[in-house]
């Protein structure tokens, strides 16, 4: 029996090209056979249709048919963001070139943790990096996994360059940072306030006087987009309170970072150059497959301390001679280049392409609210910062709420998320695909009000 082949060197493409085809195909009668943003019957059902599917996972024999019959599987299965009404997260539809591109990743696998497994993936990111930090208005950034991993190295790194600090973030903080507080050692977080949905100016000018301790003790977390809602704390206030009471700055905008690519948007996110550390996410406003995460830093040097050195990856010598050494660039040791799809991106749609992403998904956003508005049998909690919408079935109770968009997820006609905010339940739809139309939203609201009990 011959060796499987291999998706790189000389015989690679054309091991690939049929394979390729196989999982398009399956891709496509998957969708067909799912009919909509959602599998149908719920949790049990779509495990037992997945194990009839799969069937022995590990046979004697191998099956030629397993591509085929697992990617299908997964595609009848999934939850399709590219759907108009899978609407309910931050889980945006990938481009069709930044997924291309991570295939080119895929089939060579190079490994950021030396030089020689990965020479142009490692200038790349470099390049990458430090242009994609400069949007920020800071001077460079690392790649991560997403906003977790970004909101607990902007931790780490506060904590190393002033030898312990304390977190101060809103109630409106995403749940990464009190957790990675926990995770590091860190003393108990204060929080904030955030009645309205973001972050309560006097509260926070209380706790940092009332937490008074040296310079750099205290780091407070600010949100550009937060996770219920997609609010926007008031940065440049924030940016004014740190640096009166000399605290850090960490702005996590994860959500709304992607904000900085629209003409008409990114004004939203000034104050964003005053942070110490921001945190970005592309692969939400930014079409990017999972994952596409970065930590952008103002000062490089408090990147020193992931400095790591292991002879047979960074070798005195090896770095003597001009090898970059890449252990203090992650906290992970293998990784993959996930730059590759973000340069792609860029470089293919440039700016003005990107910004219109972000400006039609924004629209998209204000036609959808305007609807919730105008229909008698729903309201509307506020007009959108960027392309979230909170709404709910008016009169309804908070369990009838919750009902609806469960309902919608058995059935599979709808993907809505939920949120609580001021002491309610509301539905929430996240819209991030820009090529979803008016009515497509005009039957998003359709499929709720007919799911409303009267």
């Amino acid at each position: 029996m011959s060796a499987p082949p291999l998706a790189s060197g000389p015989e690679g493409p054309a091991a690939l090209r049929p394979l390729l085809d196989t999982v398009l195909d399956a891709l496509d009668s998957g969708r067909r056979a799912r009919g909509g943003p959602l599998p149908t019957g719920g949790p049990a059902a779509v495990a037992a249709r997945l194990r009839e599917a799969v069937g022995e996972v590990l046979p004697d024999h191998g099956d030629p048919e397993a591509l085929r019959t697992l990617v299908h599987a997964l595609a009848e299965g999934a939850a399709d963001p590219a759907d108009p009404l899978c609407a309910a997260h931050l889980h945006c539809p990938p481009l069709a070139v930044a997924t291309a591109a991570d295939l080119a990743v895929s089939a060579l696998n190079p490994s950021l943790d030396s030089w020689d497994q990965a020479p142009a993936a490692s200038a790349l990111e470099a390049l990458l990096t430090r242009e994609l930090a400069h949007e920020t208005g800071l001077a460079d950034a690392v790649v991560t996994t997403g906003g977790t991993e970004s909101n607990q190295l902007a931790l780490l790194l506060a904590r190393e360059a002033h030898d312990g600090v304390r977190l101060v973030c809103g109630a409106n903080a995403h749940h990464s940072l009190p957790r990675a507080a926990w995770l590091l050692g860190l003393p108990e977080p204060v929080t904030v306030p955030a009645p309205t949905g973001t972050l309560d100016l006097g509260a926070l000018h209380s706790a940092l006087s009332d937490l008074a301790g040296p310079r750099g003790s205290l780091l407070v977390a600010a949100t550009a987009g937060t996770t219920d809602a997609g609010l926007i704390d008031p940065l440049p206030e924030i940016a004014g309170l740190c640096a009166a009471h000399g605290a850090r700055l960490h702005i996590d905008a994860a959500h709304g970072g992607g904000l900085l690519f629209s003409e008409r948007h990114r004004d939203k996110l000034t104050g964003l150059e005053a942070a110490h550390t921001v945190t970005l996410d592309l692969h939400k406003l930014g079409w990017q497959p999972v994952p596409a995460g970065l930590l952008a830093v103002r000062h490089p040097r408090d990147l020193a301390v992931l400095k790591q050195h292991t002879d047979y990856l960074n070798a005195d010598d090896d770095t003597a001679a001009g090898l970059p050494d890449l252990l203090g660039r992650s906290l992970r040791t293998t990784r993959r280049p996930d730059i590759l799809k973000i340069a792609v991106t860029l470089k293919t749609l440039g700016r003005s392409g990107l910004g219109a992403l972000v400006d039609q998904v924004c629209a998209r956003a204000r036609e959808f609210a305007d609807l919730v508005r105008a229909h008698p049998g729903f309201e509307l909690h506020d007009r959108p910062t960027i392309s979230t919408v909170l709404f709910r079935p008016t009169g309804a109770s908070d369990d009838a709420v919750a009902a609806v968009r469960r309902g919608l997820l058995t059935d599979g006609r709808a993907v809505l998320g939920r949120a609580r905010l001021a002491d309610r339940l509301w539905l929430k739809a996240t819209l991030l695909n820009p090529d979803t139309r008016p009515d497509d939203l005009a039957a998003l609201l359709k499929l709720v009000e007919g799911s409303t009990p009267l």
